[in-house]
């Protein structure tokens, strides 16, 4: 039996707390309609287990609108429309739903949601570059649920974090600004990589170009800012995409960190996705990677919610960068610095703490 009064709550929070005031008011308004709406919730309620509703479901719809540019719900849409909005917003979204009821619900039921946030890179940036001013050595990055793999291409790209702080391919087709509250993020030089990897039950391949709509869908409608970043990460992906692995994580994770080249550090990181993990399978990334550093250093950066101290930091999405360095010399955990969900902010205050693992 489906459990609306659940539904309901998600679709709320999705509005009051996951859609920051103004950042996306198209969502904001349409994840409260469906909130009161048993045949939205209904069609929302096929996603697979454990994926975010609202995500899903707003996604589909993006996806097919994208695939029928003629349909006046997608003059609200400002990533597929420059024109003047036609239309109630709410009553044409419950209308597409329910003609569309089929499409969607198999979306809902296949895909997952795997956005892959391109300006998460200027947060990235200066958290690798720390990693390699302590280790002295070139990268080889592994990441935990790359989507595309966009953030492992980060020194392809180009930064301006204001107050002259710049960083990065001055000429690269991706331009990411990304305002700089804190001391300044160390940047420069570029840290250097030896080989770049990432583990995805699903990853998405830049050559594909359904994959690629799919994470355009999952953009919000009212950035277009990001939707434009995402399209030039694409095009820049393109040339040299990074080695993603289809698999489960903790049957892959050992051999490649035991493989890495032993001339360079291994870094595994992950940009919210561990909350995304149950308890159970947090505990088994910790001794995994545990096990791992007793016979090499392991440095893991987080971009996301702590998951080396007890403590929290953050405001509702709002995260931290943290990294913790294991190996048989003894374990360390550093909060880098604060950060916006979308990477456009950073507050580099690296402040140092025991590692409760």
């Amino acid at each position: 039996m489906t459990d609306f009064d659940t539904l309901a709550a998600s679709f709320r929070r999705f509005a009051e707390v996951e859609v920051p005031s103004g950042d996306c008011p198209l969502y904001e308004t349409l994840a409260l309609a469906v909130a009161a709406d048993r045949d939205l919730l209904g069609i929302a309620s096929h996603r697979m287990e454990g994926q975010p509703i609202a995500n899903m479901l707003f996604g589909a719809v993006h996806y097919l609108l994208a695939k029928a540019p003629n349909e006046a719900l997608a003059t609200h849409y400002r990533t597929l429309s420059s024109g003047p909005p036609v239309g109630s917003l709410v009553a044409l979204f419950r209308e597409f739903c329910l003609s569309h009821r089929e499409a969607i619900v198999r979306i809902v039921e296949t895909r997952m949601v795997q956005t892959n946030e391109v300006r998460r890179s200027a947060c990235l940036l200066p958290a690798f570059g720390e990693v390699a001013n302590r280790a002295g050595r070139p990268l080889t990055l592994i990441e935990i649920g790359p989507s595309a793999g966009l953030n492992l291409v980060f020194d392809r790209y180009g930064y301006d974090y204001g107050n002259g702080i710049v960083a990065g391919v001055p000429e690269s087709a991706v331009r990411i600004n990304s305002d700089s509250r804190g001391a300044p993020p160390p940047v420069s030089p570029l840290p250097r990589v030896a080989a770049r990897l990432g583990i995805d039950l699903n990853p998405l391949d830049v050559g594909d170009s359904d994959e690629m709509d799919w994470l355009r869908a999952l953009v919000w409608p009212d950035h277009t800012d990001r939707m434009a970043l995402l399209n030039a990460a694409i095009e820049v992906a393109r040339d040299d995409p990074p080695v993603l692995i289809g698999g489960d994580l903790f049957e892959l994770l050992p051999a490649l960190i035991e493989e890495a080249d032993p001339d360079s550090a291994v870094c595994v990181f992950a940009t919210f996705v561990l909350n995304q993990f149950s308890e159970e399978m947090r505990e088994r990334l910790r001794q995994l990677l545990l096990a791992s550093a007793k016979r090499r250093e392991v440095s893991i950066v987080v971009m996301g919610f702590s998951e080396f101290v007890s403590m929290q930091f953050e405001q509702p999405f709002e995260g931290s960068m943290w990294l913790a360095q294991l190996g048989p010399r003894g374990n360390s955990a550093t909060r880098l610095a604060g950060c916006h969900h979308h990477g456009r902010w950073i507050d580099w205050a690296p402040e140092e703490f025991e590692l409760q693992w």
